[in-house]
């Protein structure tokens, strides 16, 4: 498994690279298909914040934590990952297998359905129209109904993409791979 190391405003020494190293090869003991994973260690303000990224056979896994050591919030920002790897792979384990009777339950007389806490759960599902302008527009869209996301068409490729807020102040855009 490749490990990638991304340095902001600071740079890692030998010795704690290799520690990072190290602690998120192990991550394939949880899944074994992790085909890369990324670290990037940026300074700001006088604290760290590691954001860790795990590519699992084409879904990306990522955790992200600050402290004011870089190693303290690398092993927590890992400690997430591990825990959301293990959700995953949990997921995918139980996908199209009914293996637990008592917490799924169906009547179609009565009302009685109970589902899975650990599952999330869809509360609302909302159609939007979408409607093709370019991601600056859509960003003046997104701050003009006060989301931190916003569905549209690319006018320039036709694609579906979504601009988002980042915590940095700054924008993202997603744009789908084919």
């Amino acid at each position: 498994m490749e490990v990638r190391f991304v340095q902001r405003g600071t740079e890692i020494d030998g010795k704690l690279r290799e520690y990072m190293e190290n602690k998120m090869s192990k991550m394939e003991k949880f899944f074994r298909k992790i085909l890369n994973c990324q670290v990037v260690v940026s300074h700001h303000k006088g604290n760290f914040n590691v954001e860790t990224t795990a590519n699992a056979n084409g879904v990306i896994l990522r955790a992200e934590e600050n402290a004011t050591e870089p190693r303290k919030a690398f092993d927590q920002a890992l400690k997430n990952l591990e825990r959301r790897i293990k959700r995953y792979n949990s997921y995918l384990k139980d996908k199209g297998q009914f293996q637990d009777e008592e917490n799924f339950s169906f009547s179609v007389e009565g009302t009685t359905e109970t589902v899975d806490p650990s599952e999330p759960v869809i509360e609302k599902v909302k159609k939007v129209p979408v409607h093709p302008m370019d991601p600056v527009e859509a960003v003046m869209q997104m701050e003009l109904v006060g989301h931190s996301f916003f569905m549209f068409q690319n006018a320039e490729t036709g694609e579906i993409n979504v601009v988002y807020k980042r915590k940095e102040k700054s924008y993202g855009l997603l744009e789908p791979i084919h």
